[in-house]
């Protein structure tokens, strides 16, 4: 059987659900021959789809993946869990450590050869503020902690429509203080304290770095939600066949935010707060060039560089919403968090 051919029956309806070792593979395949596998590229706004980001969608396509939106909640969460888990692989850290901050389940990731005054990226984990835990992303934050040497705090706030605006932003914070009064039992540099996340969580790290001020180093977000207000080109242009949908945005949106809530309350809306002059935080924001969100996370780059914010902004232009999640499957995927794990290794 030629190579083609091998590589053809990894992409086959009969995978329901999806295998790891056959999602794994067809993700490693070849270039050449994943682009003969799934056809011409994709191409928006003059980029081009990463090749095996577009092999991945076709796989879930054709397996029979549900898109969580359109599941009852609980079992959402464990659909996204389990596509989580699917490109996350596993990735090796120094040691993992249970634990409560500011009385929510909190997991330490610790790199090897951290010291006991390492610097520490306090973690929100993405989900549209109804889905995620510290499962759902365990293996980006170990990739992120043992490439850059800093040491991770993985925080399972409390998710929507259990616990609505603003109960994950209180959260949010009060972890982040929690870590700072805490510093010396979790071995971390007071001095060196960040925060970061990824979509909803990437919106949650910025409030947290407005609200806290110098007490936070360093500010990361990944593919953040920024405004649920504006239907923005990205939002409309990219509203089907990359992952985050419309749908999941609207279900998250409705589900978190209750009515009487002004959408540009800036707890929620970042892009509508007011950036204080100096007292920031630096910050890098990440956008993927297939993204709904793309458009308001270069927006708020671009609000934080207005107000005199230092901020670098990177698009991933080949890469779609979530490839956050997928370290342990796509080579262009991985290769982009290890660049945003150097970012950290680099500021923090």
């Amino acid at each position: 059987m030629s190579i083609l051919a091998r590589a053809s029956s990894l992409i086959d309806p009969l995978l329901v659900p999806v295998k790891r070792p056959a999602f794994t593979a067809a993700l490693n395949l070849p270039a050449p021959v994943q682009r003969r596998l799934v056809g011409k590229p994709v191409t928006y706004d003059g980029q081009t789809l990463a090749v095996d980001t577009q092999i991945m969608l076709a796989l879930m396509k054709v397996s029979g993946e549900p898109d969580p939106s359109t599941l009852p909640i609980p079992k959402g969460r464990v659909a996204l869990l389990r596509q989580s888990q699917l490109g996350g692989g596993r990735q090796e850290i120094g040691s993992v450590r249970e634990l409560w901050a500011a009385g929510l389940k909190a997991r330490l990731y610790v790199p090897e050869g951290a010291s006991g005054n390492a610097p520490l990226l306090v973690f929100l984990h993405g989900g549209g503020f109804i889905f995620g835990d510290l499962d759902s992303h365990d293996a980006p934050c170990r990739l992120l902690a043992s490439e850059s040497g800093v040491k991770v705090l993985s925080v399972d706030y409390r998710l929507a429509p259990e616990s609505p605006f603003p109960a994950a932003y209180d959260d949010s914070v009060a972890a982040f203080r929690w870590a700072v009064e805490h510093a010396t039992e979790l071995g971390a540099d007071p001095a060196r304290i960040g925060v970061g996340g990824d979509s909803a969580g990437g919106n949650l790290a910025a409030g947290v770095a407005l609200a806290v001020g110098e007490d936070c180093a360093f500010q990361l977000l990944i593919y953040p939600v920024t405004q649920s207000e504006a239907n923005t080109r990205s939002r409309e242009d990219l509203s089907e066949g990359f992952y985050l949908t419309a749908d999941f945005i609207a279900a998250a949106t409705d589900n978190y935010l209750p009515e009487d809530i002004d959408r540009r309350d800036p707890r929620h809306a970042p892009l509508y707060a007011e950036i204080p002059a100096t007292g920031i935080a630096p910050a890098y924001v990440a956008t993927a060039g297939f993204d709904p969100l793309r458009d308001e996370g270069e927006a708020y780059a671009a609000k934080l560089d207005e107000a005199g914010v230092k901020v670098v902004h990177r698009r991933f232009a080949d890469q779609i919403h979530g490839f956050l999640n997928v370290v342990g499957a796509g080579r262009t995927s991985r290769a982009a968090v290890l660049e945003i794990a150097q970012v950290l290794r680099d500021n923090l």
